[in-house]
């Protein structure tokens, strides 16, 4: 616990080990600097990267731990400095909170590839904390009431959004519009989505507005109601082998949100000449893929993370002028331990989304 005096309660959901399960946790945030931003969160998203973090499955995680990088919610306070942000604003707050601002990544606004580190919203150390305090700390995320970040990491979410459903798009919706924007998805492409789950949902709607000719890829079609109402022209069953047949050699590019791993080499042989499948899901275990697999029609594997703050501040923006939002499913901080086990089971039409308010214990919330 920090010795700050000056320092803010806040009410969250933490885990204390791999195999724990979340419970209430009250904690310090810092108080807000001349630079900072306090933001009254009215929303949270639940990402799978909170369950890898959460149990550990990517390593290095610290405990407690308090997950959250889908984070929506209201001004409440502003530091001296700030000119961005005015009291009463609807902000978001994504994966970033701090990066070093000086290396040539975050010169170029790719925060996200920051070359000294870029600092996440939670499960990092807490840089401003510990230069205010001189504590060291993890940054704890949007499983909480309140959030203090630097005017630098916090995006304008445009009124036309929803604040339940612009919270995902603060990590899916930017982890999908990034590889789609880079990659040039536009009129005159193929572009397949594989997986329509919190990801893929999100990169339907946002090819499709790109003017792409979009396919889905999922393991079934008993989602294809959804796919054909997100902007898919064609959906097919990966399930189905005759579906590598028939789509052999046809697509310029494929983004492929599947965190579980699966052949990549029968889903390169679907690219045309040149063509990239870009890899934003992250299995717990490598997949091994054949080089002849690219060597053959000169094709590449890629990767893709999130996005900057400026292009997810130009993520935000599109989709509030095609009117894209997440589907999601509201839910409690009592619920969240159900829902991280419904994620695993594919059990949610597309993304949960809890109710920030049911953080704060009910005697507190009655003061």
């Amino acid at each position: 616990m920090s010795t700050d005096t000056s320092a803010l309660n806040a009410y969250g959901y933490a885990t204390f080990g791999p195999t724990e399960k979340f419970q209430p946790y009250e904690f310090k945030r810092r108080a807000p600097g001349p630079n900072d931003v306090l933001i009254e969160i009215k929303y949270a998203g639940i990402c799978h990267s909170d369950i890898h973090t959460a149990r550990n499955e990517w390593r290095g995680t610290t405990y407690p731990c308090i997950p959250g990088h889908e984070i929506a919610g209201v001004v409440k306070a502003v530091g001296s400095n700030v000119t961005k942000f005015q009291v009463g604003q609807h902000v978001g707050v994504g994966c970033l909170v701090n990066s070093c601002r000086d290396c040539s990544e975050c010169k170029d606004n790719l925060e996200q590839f920051c070359l000294n580190g870029s600092e996440g919203t939670y499960n990092s150390v807490d840089s401003a904390h510990l230069k205010a305090t001189g504590e060291k700390r993890m940054t704890y995320g949007g499983y909480s009431n309140i959030i203090v970040v630097d005017q630098d990491f916090v995006l304008r979410i445009p009124d036309s959004i929803p604040l339940p459903e612009a919270a995902p798009l603060l990590c899916a919706g930017i982890t999908l519009y990034s590889p789609l924007a880079h990659w040039k998805c536009g009129p005159g492409k193929r572009v397949a989505i594989v997986g329509c789950g919190g990801l893929g949902h999100m990169g339907i709607q946002i090819a499709a507005k790109m003017g792409a000719h979009v396919v889905a890829l999922s393991q079934t079609l008993n989602k294809i109601d959804d796919m054909k109402r997100f902007g898919a022209a064609e959906a097919f069953a990966s399930s189905d082998p005759t579906t590598f047949e028939k789509l052999k050699g046809t697509f310029d590019l494929i983004v492929n949100t599947v965190s579980a791993n699966i052949g990549y080499d029968q889903y390169i042989n679907l690219l045309k000449r040149d063509g990239t499948m870009v890899l934003v899901g992250a299995p717990e275990n490598p997949t091994p893929i054949a080089s002849f697999t690219l060597i053959g029609g000169r094709r590449s594997l890629a990767g893709s993370l999130i996005g900057g703050i400026k292009e997810t501040q130009e993520m935000l923006d599109f989709c509030a002028q095609h009117g894209i939002a997440a589907q999601i499913e509201l839910i409690n901080a009592d619920q969240i331990n159900e829902a991280y086990e419904r994620v695993l089971r594919s059990d949610v039409k597309y993304r949960f989304v809890i109710d920030a308010s049911t953080f704060v214990p009910k005697e507190q919330s009655q003061e």
